[in-house]
């Protein structure tokens, strides 16, 4: 692979980027894709593990051929999760960007009318613009086999609902959320809202200031002004493990605090040490190494000495999630090649993922079952109205609790269709 820094100088020598010529690709064939990634900065422990997971099964894909005989090439822009210099990587690179992984909600919104205008899609697998489920008013964002956040503040209603021994015991509730003050953070909050006034429970939202990192006051007012039954973490990076602490300093339960599925890996938890044990998140795939295309990895990249990530981290629920985002755009490369033909363009692309199904049969080929879950998309429906599971944390590994929360799929689906008829009225369509 090849990075750039700020200035997008290339940093790397040209036999870092090519990779050996895999077993059945044709010499010159080549899929060149730049690749937004954040390795550095507060969030850098969620970039980095996404962009090595992603980066390793693309490595994996070339051992094995390649995609129809075309190996990849990627390359690197480094944006620090920083909305500007995204949409600068953006503009630099796009003509080498058949796809784009925003990898931030932000940056999502501000590449939005641009996609749409250079004819290339998003795919913001478990982030992003909620509304853009609605795939007629949005044809070009994607969201895979995860939830859009107002799935995932409703399934998070529904699990505490269980917990709590039925809906109407969530009725004089207080529920906190703690969030960044970015889109990111401020995108569940519409859901919360809803589901308060249905269920009767009390929302507040206790917004933090970038990067998140300074939370004293917020868990204050959280567990001693507004005595918050459960709380809620919207967070990203480091800012998602400093509640650990300042929660002990106002002996706020971590049997209560939940997490986003952002704030679900082990770089969250690990730092806090024993402060982290019974902290439960949110996740929609497989964690840990025992799947046949993470052994295979190990064994074909990392054995190879062709790794884009520290070994130790193969395995963690970012890096999987990384090996996520690989599968579901090789299996639309592969489809957009065979049914179009090259070049890859980013048309090709939309028009793949749009007609994109990955089956459970699909998964056991890819030796990712019980890894991915099986999802489709149609032309009015880009993903996103899908549910989570629960998994807590031993102080060693996450332990899935059981049961599979699925959302409050009718209403999710009403603030979808609210929110992108007032998408098409602002714009005239």
């Amino acid at each position: 692979m090849c990075r750039w820094g700020r200035l997008f100088v290339v940093v790397c020598a040209l036999g870092a980027l090519v990779a050996a010529l895999p077993a059945g690709a044709a010499p010159g064939k080549v899929l060149k894709i730049a690749l937004h990634v954040y390795r550095t900065g507060p969030f850098a422990p969620g970039g980095s593990g996404i962009a090595g997971g992603l980066e390793d099964y693309f490595a994996l894909t070339n051992v094995k051929g390649g995609v129809e005989g075309y190996r990849i090439e990627w390359e690197e822009c480094e944006f620090a999760y920083d909305t500007a210099r995204g949409v600068e990587c953006y503009e630099r690179h796009k003509a080498n960007m058949p796809f784009v992984i925003p990898l931030s909600t932000g940056l999502t919104y501000a590449l939005l009318e641009r996609s749409e205008r250079d004819q290339i899609p998003l795919l913001t697998m478990g982030y992003g613009r909620s509304d853009a489920t609605d795939g007629r008013t949005f044809p070009w964002i994607f969201f895979g086999p995860a939830a859009n956040y107002w799935s995932q503040a409703a399934s998070w209603i529904r699990y505490l609902a269980a917990r709590e021994g039925g809906e109407g015991n969530l009725r004089g509730k207080k529920l906190a959320l703690l969030h960044l003050d970015i889109p990111y953070g401020r995108e569940p909050i519409p859901m919360f809202q809803r589901l308060a006034a249905r269920f009767g429970f009390e929302f507040r939202n206790f917004p933090l200031p970038m990067p998140g990192i300074e939370q004293s006051a917020a868990w204050v007012d959280i567990a001693r002004r507004y005595q918050a039954d459960y709380v809620f973490q919207w967070n990203w990076g480091a800012s998602c493990t400093v509640p650990f602490t300042e929660m002990s300093k106002v002996g706020f339960s971590v049997e209560r605090f939940l997490g986003v599925w952002w704030c679900g890996s082990e770089e969250d938890v690990r730092p806090a040490g024993k402060l982290a044990v019974g902290y439960v998140a949110a996740n929609f795939h497989g964690a840990g190494r025992n799947y046949p295309v993470i052994r295979e990895i190990l064994e074909k990249v990392h054995g190879a000495g062709r790794g884009n990530i520290e070994t130790a981290r193969v395995g963690t629920v970012f890096y999987n999630r990384g090996v996520i985002h690989g599968i579901v755009l090789v299996e639309a490369m592969r489809n957009a090649l065979r049914q179009y033909g090259p070049p890859l363009t980013g048309k090709k692309m939309r028009d793949a993922l749009e007609a994109l199904e990955i089956t459970e049969a699909r998964t056991r080929e890819l030796g990712a079952w019980r890894f991915v879950p099986p999802f489709k998309h149609t032309p009015d429906y880009h993903g996103g109205i899908s549910g989570m599971f629960v998994q807590r944390w031993d102080g060693t590994e996450w332990k899935v609790l059981p049961g599979y929360w699925n959302p409050y799929e009718e209403l999710v689906w009403q603030v979808v269709r609210e929110q992108a008829a007032e998408y098409r009225r602002q714009r005239g369509r």
